[in-house]
């Protein structure tokens, strides 16, 4: 010490100048956004913990996260889950996208938690159209009661990096999924310190550093990915389970636009895991294996039904090639009904409602029904899981043989409890069985879609659809079969590797606009249209439906 001081001494020339720099430093700041329109103006997101409005009781709750996300995003996620406890509800999105590594950081946040995620806006209860989460519809603990919707709702961006962390992440054909390329921006600024020096011996040593102000000096963007961003990317999708076919569609698609993903591109890819189906809406949560009929959630468990085959007094009943969404009988063997709503005599809606497990026997039961019309074309509309292969090939070579339009709906009979919707006690006894029949909810897998391609005109409506690959293992000629039959009925032959890529225990969702694209289906019934074929009777009135008068006759019987 005593030699430092006595150095300073000597170095009579001490002094101090005070020097400002002024430095231009680029500092790099990683975000993603899904165009220049959605960088401003956009809320940052916020969650609310909300309680459906479609039930009375046992009534499922979901986090609904809407808006854009920012650095601090994580934080406020990690102190609401903190808030809600253990309960696991499904994490709802809709988001125009916005931070990368705040998204990172969110999806293992959901993960770690073992929350569910999903596509979809939320409506609170009486709020408008316009402020869908209004704040009057909030409770002072951030809870609120709505229903979740899908129709526009979108994830875009660093969204679907959130999307990922979901222990199962669903959406359905409505709502919108996209990706773009991740832009890195480059912040200019121009920052003033306060240097502080000493000159001793006449070399100038700085003694202290203060920055003094800071301002903007332009930026600058790139969207190449470094390395260090690329592995955190690809090893983030590779955690949650995602194709990294991902990273290529956000590389290909410039900032300025979105590139969306189709459902089933993005169940393929793993960045969904299931669709939801027309009766189903984001917040649901997936299905435990015991869940009971009546639980609200998605992908319900049917119990498996036995069935007695009794040999018929004709011929021996065949075992089953089965071929059904699970890979089991899933429900009562598949019965024929005719069925009308209305008056006939004025104007009416007519079908055959084909409903159940398609049999060996099944195409026997259909001829019987076809021989009471007389001619009568009348559309022949399904609902079932699937079946025997053989008698679909039957069923739908019949069908085109007689002229028939087909669709998917459900039938319900009057009087009938909701969990027996057929009940033999509503059926009539002689003549065609009134009832009504609804596209909503209703499905046609496997087997079923093979019998539904027979229809001369093939129309869905909010109906579910679907191919999955047979339980047993195909030889050369059942390929031949089914590439025969996909041709006879002008189906596409690439409908053969759509079912070949979903396992026999898969639903295989064929949404429309790829239904329309492999010819399976025709078009869509209208929305304020049911399946079914309106007709005239003599004292009709002239209509739109209905504009010329017909006889409507009713067809005498019935077959079960």
């Amino acid at each position: 010490m005593r030699f430092a001081i006595s150095f300073m001494v000597k170095c009579l020339s001490f002094r101090s100048l005070l020097i400002l720099f002024l430095l231009n430093l680029p500092i790099g700041a990683s975000a993603s956004e899904v165009a220049k329109q959605k960088q401003a103006g956009h809320p940052s997101m916020d969650f609310i913990l909300v309680r459906s409005l479609s039930c009375l009781e046992d009534c499922p709750e979901w986090i609904s996260a809407e808006g854009r996300i920012t650095p601090d995003t994580p934080a406020r996620l990690r102190k609401f889950l903190k808030k809600i406890g253990d309960r696991k509800v499904p994490v709802v999105l809709r988001s125009e996208g916005g931070e990368v590594d705040a998204a990172y950081a969110m999806g293992r946040e959901i993960r770690k938690a073992g929350l569910e995620t999903a596509v979809g806006g939320t409506q609170l209860k009486d709020c408008p159209d316009d402020d869908r989460r209004c704040a009057a519809a909030i409770a002072k603990d951030g809870t609120a009661v709505g229903d979740t919707y899908s129709d526009g709702a979108f994830c875009y961006s660093a969204c679907p990096l959130v999307l990922a962390g979901g222990t199962s992440r669903v959406s359905s054909q409505w709502a919108y999924i996209g990706v773009h390329q991740i832009t890195t921006i480059y912040q200019k600024l121009r920052i003033s310190y306060r240097i502080e020096y000493k000159i001793v011996n006449g070399k100038k040593t700085e003694v202290s550093r203060k920055e003094v102000g800071r301002k903007a000096a332009g930026q600058r963007s790139s969207t190449k990915l470094g390395k260090k961003a690329t592995a955190a990317l690809t090893g983030y999708l590779k955690e949650m389970g995602v194709s990294s076919e991902l990273v290529d569609l956000m590389m290909t698609t410039t900032p300025a636009s979105i590139a969306v993903i189709a459902p089933e591109e993005a169940v393929r890819m793993g960045l969904l895991t299931d669709v939801l189906t027309f009766s189903e809406w984001p917040g649901m949560p997936l299905c435990p294996n015991d869940a009971a009929p009546s639980a609200v959630c998605y992908r319900h468990p049917v119990a498996d039904v036995a069935v007695a085959a009794a040999p018929l007094a004709e011929a021996p009943v065949k075992s089953a090639t089965v071929y059904a969404a699970g890979g089991q009988i899933k429900t009562h063997p598949m019965d024929f009904l005719v069925m009308y709503h209305g008056d006939c005599r004025d104007e009416c809606t007519q079908w055959i409602s084909a409903d159940g497990y398609i049999m060996p026997d099944t195409p026997a039961q259909l001829d019987a029904i076809l021989k009471t019309l007389g001619g009568k074309k009348l559309p022949v509309v399904f609902q079932s899981y699937g079946g025997d292969r053989d008698a679909a090939f039957a069923m739908g070579r019949m069908i085109r043989a007689a002229g028939l339009d087909t669709s998917i709906g459900r039938t319900r009979l009057p009087n009938c409890p909701m969990t027996d919707p057929r009940c033999t006690a509503s059926m009539a006894k002689d003549g065609p069985t009134e009832g009504e029949v609804f596209a909503g909810g209703a499905y046609c897998f496997s087997s079923c879609t093979v019998a539904f391609m027979g229809g001369e005109l093939r129309l869905v409506g909010n109906s579910a659809l679907g191919l999955s690959r047979p339980m047993n293992k195909l030889t050369d000629t059942d390929r031949e079969e089914f590439h025969s039959y996909f041709k006879e009925m002008g189906v596409s032959p690439d409908a053969f590797d759509t079912m070949m890529i979903t396992p026999p225990d898969g639903r295989g969702d064929i949404l429309y606009p790829q239904a329309i694209a492999l010819d399976i289906i025709d078009g869509a019934i209208p929305e304020d249209e049911e399946p079914g074929s309106h007709f005239c009777g003599p004292n009709a009135k002239e209509s739109v439906r209905c504009p010329r008068k017909s006889e409507a006759a009713i067809v005498p019987a019935s077959v079960n």
